[in-house]
């Protein structure tokens, strides 16, 4: 009653400092995340238009949820809609000024072409526009399934307008007869010279060594080129928090223990009744259920689907028999075979030949006419097997395969391909080439190999770390931060017999950290933390404990950095100079003479690529090399690999022709289809971008 009448008295003061430690809670989380205004509450702004986040916080849980079972992350499913976001605001810009829009008429257009609609064309493809219309009616009821569609009929817009967009953009590439002229010649004409070339390799790197000064003045001629984002630098020692070898064996133990009879007391007739082990369960299912971490899966298994290292020991197991213990990833296992099944998965061929009107089909031909084509490759695949192959990369409309020779790899019979497709091949033995027709149009089918199946019941399990072992980790991993804050990093590390890890350095919207894999937390702490500041992390790879080495502002890249990126060819330019100091005489000779490098020659170069063999691609040479008169010595010429001078001995020109066509056609289609891509580019890179993921990331 005392200690009661004590907790009364002080209830109220209680309940001040709780009240008191809520508001400080609230008050900290608003700062940390920017409240009271000082924080933004929009994703990003691209050329003016805000990104509120709310409504990109929704596109990214649906990318999430559409993306579940591939492995996405929170930052990946990020990333992406963000990409998505700043590509539809910079086209949408460009749709606006050219006044593009997409009718009623061209959306349905649009979909009709989209597979999942199939189920509305006719037998002669016409598109049955009333029933379409009654199905998008029809959602109108559920609000849900509306919201839905009309995503889908703005993703379809978008879509089809960037199409529409990406059309005119090609077309105002033409290439002429005069470029056609120029690239024939530089692909045609030749020249052969002499060359004395001295490799930058001959100089050692220690006599002309960067100064930062020198890398900072080259960056700032370029700043755009060379500017970097914010990054942080940490290291970081890993402690796992994986299974000892104690803790395999107890596991092992007691999955081998599953075999075979064990005496369990019932407290309900107070006596010890005899419990069938695995090797003699009655209910099999039932068992595996009750004793493994994955529960039985009925599905059969063919044999290159098996666990590679005990593939064919498990097949071979007879059937009711036992295989195991085995390993097979973080799991011990003991596996009994229930039954085998015959032909499981077919493997086979095809050439297609699609006629108009056929489902997906661009052919122009007829239905008679496709079917007299594929009986005429029939006949040749049955005369000749072994061009069967080389029949699907000619002939086949299928594009899917046929760069693979027509192979589609294993089907199940479970699998999406067409009935008939499916019967063929279950229905007759490897070898057998036949004919078939399916709404696609005429398979000519090549049954190439089949897989017989197993069905196994398997207890699986999980090989994880004992508790007594998980907390030796965390105590380990406690004990070195408390020595790390005390001591210098690597210090502490020699003394506590750990590896200090690479350094890591990462941005601001970065996640995966080389090692340890996707750490977000990790990011966000070193972007909050102070330089030398230690913390721990309790992360599914184990105990990481990361100090703070370096923050880099925004602004010019570091010195370090740039020196990867083009320290080489700084040292090389000083190279260059200390070479052509060598480089004396007025012939090829004397030059060789004078550096040791002997006279080689290069024939028959031609502009394009501007290879000489030996030597590589060296584009100053060869430029020099068609601009000389044979007989003249050249200047020294700074290239990609060293200093050079040749003498030209002849040139060829390329042979007359005034048909420039087939340069003009390949030129014009490497322009045009990379033309979307590279306005895209340039949008973007002169696009104003402001981004502000990371605050909510």
């Amino acid at each position: 009653m005392a200690v009661l009448s004590k907790i009364r008295q002080r209830s109220l003061l209680v309940i001040a400092i709780v009240g008191l430690s809520l508001f400080a809670f609230i008050i900290g989380a608003l700062i940390e995340n920017g409240g009271f205004g000082t924080g933004s509450r929009n994703a990003g702004t691209i050329n003016g238009v805000d990104i509120p986040f709310e409504s990109f916080r929704v596109k990214v849980d649906n990318a999430q949820k559409s993306q579940q079972g591939q492995g996405a992350s929170l930052m990946q499913a990020t990333n992406a809609v963000w990409e998505q976001e700043v590509r539809r605001v910079l086209l949408e810009d460009q749709f606006e000024k050219l006044g593009l829009r997409l009718g009623d008429d061209q959306l349905i257009t649009v979909m009709q072409d989209d597979p999942q609609f199939a189920q509305f064309k006719g037998p002669n493809g016409k598109f049955n526009t009333a029933k379409f219309n009654e199905m998008v009616a029809s959602m109108k009821k559920s609000q849900p399934d509306w919201e839905r569609w009309l995503n889908y009929e703005k993703a379809i817009s978008q879509f089809a307008t960037e199409q529409m967009y990406n059309t005119i953009v090609k077309s105002g590439f033409y290439t002429t007869q005069a470029e056609g002229k120029f690239n024939y010649e530089l692909e045609n004409n030749k020249v052969t010279f002499d060359v004395v070339s001295v490799p930058y390799t001959t100089i050692d790197d220690k006599k002309v060594e960067l100064t930062d000064e020198e890398v900072i003045a080259y960056m700032k001629k370029n700043e755009k080129k060379y500017k970097a984002e914010e990054s942080r630098e940490f290291e970081y020692v890993l402690i796992e928090d994986k299974p000892s070898a104690a803790d395999e064996k107890e596991i092992k133990d007691k999955v081998n223990a599953l075999l075979n009879s064990s005496v369990v007391y019932n407290t309900k007739t107070g006596k010890n009744d005899t419990v069938a082990g695995f090797r003699n369960a009655k209910n099999v299912i039932e068992f595996v259920n009750a004793n493994s971490d994955i529960k039985y899966d009925s599905t059969y298994i063919a044999k290159n689907e098996l666990p590679v290292d005990h593939a064919q020991a498990l097949y071979n197991t007879a059937p009711g028999a036992i295989y195991g213990p085995y390993v097979f990833g973080d799991y011990y296992c003991i596996s009994k075979m229930l039954a085998k099944k015959a032909g499981l998965n077919v493997k086979s061929s095809h050439i297609l030949v699609s006629y108009k009107g056929s489902m997906r089909s661009e052919s122009s031909i007829t239905k008679e006419e496709a079917k007299a084509k594929a009986e005429g490759i029939l006949a040749q695949a049955q005369a000749n097997p072994a061009s069967f192959a080389m029949l699907a990369f000619t002939s086949s409309d299928d594009p899917g395969s046929k760069q693979q020779g027509g192979d589609v790899g294993y089907i199940a019979k479970e699998s999406n391909f067409a009935p008939k497709y499916k019967d063929f091949v279950f229905g007759n033995p490897v070898g057998k080439i036949g004919l078939v027709e399916t709404e696609f149009g005429y398979h000519i089918i090549n049954v190439t190999d089949k897989q017989d199946g197993v069905r196994l019941a398997t207890i699986a399990q999980k090989i994880v770390p004992s508790e007594a072992t998980t907390d030796a980790a965390f105590t380990t991993a406690s004990k070195f931060e408390i020595l790390a804050n005390e001591k210098d990093f690597a210090t502490a590390a020699k003394e506590s017999k750990l590896t200090v890890a690479p350094v890591a350095k990462v941005l601001a919207l970065d996640e995966n950290i080389q090692g340890v894999g996707p750490q977000r937390e990790i990011v966000r702490w070193a972007f909050n933390a102070k330089e030398g500041e230690v913390k721990l992390f309790n992360t599914s790879a184990g105990h990481v404990v990361a100090r703070l080495k370096k923050v880099n502002d925004k602004g010019l890249m570091p010195v370090a950095d740039a020196k990867n990126i083009f320290g080489f060819k700084l040292l090389n330019e000083k190279k260059a100079k200390l070479i052509e100091a060598k480089m004396t005489g007025s012939t090829l000779e004397a030059v060789a003479k004078a550096t040791g490098s002997p006279v080689k020659e290069a024939k028959d170069v031609v502009a394009a690529g501007s290879f000489i063999e030996t030597i590589g691609s060296e584009p100053k040479v060869v430029g020099t090399a068609f601009s000389l008169k044979p007989g003249v010595v050249s200047q020294t010429i700074a290239g990609n690999s060293g200093v050079f001078k040749i003498k030209v001995k002849s040139t060829a020109k390329a042979p007359a022709t005034k048909d420039f066509k087939a340069v003009v056609n390949r030129i014009s289609g490497q322009a045009k289809g990379s033309a979307a891509g590279r306005v895209y580019s340039t949008l973007r890179q002169n696009a104003d971008i402001e981004d502000n993921r990371a605050e909510f990331n």
